[in-house]
């Protein structure tokens, strides 16, 4: 997905409004006080949300358009906004949670980049801290479930997503807008890694799983029922 387009990233929200995943990871970040890294904040809702509610937050995106339309909600003077990739993130700072949400960790094609957004993870936790995110369950037939899926939005926002394509782990899709005044088409590739696959590279990144849940009410993971994989990993240690 071109994030990096003004209007595509004014669109994000609409398309995926506050769900059911962002309550998930503020009960992760619990109540009390701490210190957040959201890598791949996108426009900046969960960020702001834990601004809200106290957290010690830094937002980091390598889509300056994306990080435009979150500096500009409510509460976003309270984050640090970094324009960068996961990858390529680093800070003198140690953080209490890391989060990366969105299923952004599926646009991690390759083993290489996924490991060094885990190390990323691993060098920038405090001891004691969590890391957690989430991947689509590559065991769900995910080219049927979503097909050639239309969505009316809201703004006369029309929604179009049609596969283009599978390769192994990963599949490809185009997604297109239509709205009152023109059209916009990007193209996409989202790659699913099995569990065990993740969590080889968890290992291998000095972290170690101590949850796996399956749902975003902490229900256990089910290899063959669950939609989501979601991790939480501390150090190793």
């Amino acid at each position: 997905m071109d994030y990096q387009h003004a209007q595509i990233a004014e669109f994000y929200d609409i398309a995926n409004p506050w769900a059911e995943d962002a309550d998930f990871y503020l009960s992760v970040a619990g109540l009390r006080p701490c210190s957040v890294l959201d890598l791949g904040c996108g426009t900046g809702t969960l960020c702001c949300a834990l601004a809200e509610l106290g957290h010690r937050v830094t937002g980091v995106d390598p889509a300056a358009a994306m990080l435009t339309v979150a500096r500009n909600k409510p509460h976003a003077e309270r984050v640090e906004w970094v324009e960068s990739s996961a990858q390529r993130y680093k800070a003198p700072r140690r953080f209490d949670l890391i989060v990366m949400t969105g299923h952004a960790f599926q646009i991690l094609l390759t083993d290489a980049d996924a490991l060094a957004v885990l190390k990323t993870m691993r060098g920038h936790l405090k001891q004691g801290g969590r890391v957690a995110f989430e991947t689509r369950n590559p065991r769900v037939d995910w080219v049927d479930a979503w097909g050639e899926r239309v969505r009316m939005l809201p703004g006369g926002l029309i929604e179009t997503l049609e596969i283009t394509g599978e390769d192994g782990e990963s599949i490809s899709f185009r997604t297109s807008y239509r709205f009152p005044t023109g059209a916009l088409t990007t193209s996409s590739t989202l790659r699913f890694p099995s569990r065990e696959h993740v969590e080889a590279l968890i290992a291998r990144s000095g972290l170690v799983v101590r949850d796996v849940f399956g749902d975003w009410n902490s229900g256990s993971f089910e290899a063959v029922r669950s939609r989501e994989i979601i991790f939480i990993a501390q150090m190793a240690g």
